[in-house]
């Protein structure tokens, strides 16, 4: 060995690893564990032993059963509590659109009864009032000197009795004899007869029949103008 040189060896000179295996001490062996011994079979169940487990699986059966009817039963209320519920629902807003509307048509009916009936007691008093002063109409007491007087007034009493009575009628078709009336024997609003030939036709049908009479008799003389006018050319 070169003096002042190293004793270890350096990457380039070759080791063999495998004797510096072999050199390096050896520990000694571990023993091996004892190997556990095989378990035993289980032994075969016994009749009794599958008896109680059938037994045990019926019983399980049966509480499950039981729970599913009890689930049923629970299902089949809940289903009824519902219906019940969308029945208030749908009850409720029905019956209070019916009463809504059936105030309306009452009040409506109401107010017009209490009109009716208002028309009525009116008609009645002036009909009484008609008819006391025409029955106080007395020919008798009337002299020479104010039988004009006396029989304007008497005639102007009855005028005004008749008035009243056509006016009533005209109200109340039962004073006509008509079966077609309400119960009140008013006569249904817009259904008055007209009281002459005048008041049945409005100013527009009147015109249209006045231009279906005069027109035809407008072009006749239209056409004798043009003629003449032809005519006076010609010449």
């Amino acid at each position: 060995m070169v003096p002042g040189m190293s004793t270890e060896p350096d990457g380039t000179e070759f080791v063999d690893r495998d004797l510096e295996v072999l050199r390096a001490p050896t520990a000694p062996p571990v023993p091996a564990a004892p190997a556990s011994p095989a378990p035993a079979p289980l032994p075969a169940p016994t009749r009794d032993e599958v008896d109680a487990r059938v037994a045990e699986a019926q019983q399980k059966m049966a509480a499950l059963k039981r729970a599913q009817e009890e689930l049923e039963r629970e299902r089949a209320a809940l289903e009824e509590t519902r219906r019940r519920l969308m029945e208030l629902k749908t009850g409720r807003e029905e019956v209070v659109q019916n009463l809504i509307r059936g105030l309306g048509l009452l009040e409506e009916a109401e107010f017009n009864t209490r009109r009716d009936a208002e028309q009525m007691t009116k008609a009645l008093v002036d009909l009484r009032d008609a008819l006391s002063k025409v029955q106080a109409i007395n020919q008798e007491s009337w002299t020479q000197e104010s039988f004009n007087v006396d029989l304007t007034r008497a005639l102007t009493t009855l005028e005004h009795a008749r008035m009243e009575w056509n006016s009533a009628r005209v109200k109340f078709r039962v004073l006509s004899g008509d079966g077609g009336t309400d119960g009140a024997g008013l006569t249904p609003r817009g259904e008055f007869p007209p009281r002459s030939l005048f008041a049945a036709y409005s100013i527009s049908d009147w015109c249209r029949l006045g231009l279906a009479l005069t027109g035809p008799l407008a072009l006749v003389g239209v056409l004798a103008l043009v003629l003449l006018a032809v005519l006076l050319l010609r010449r």
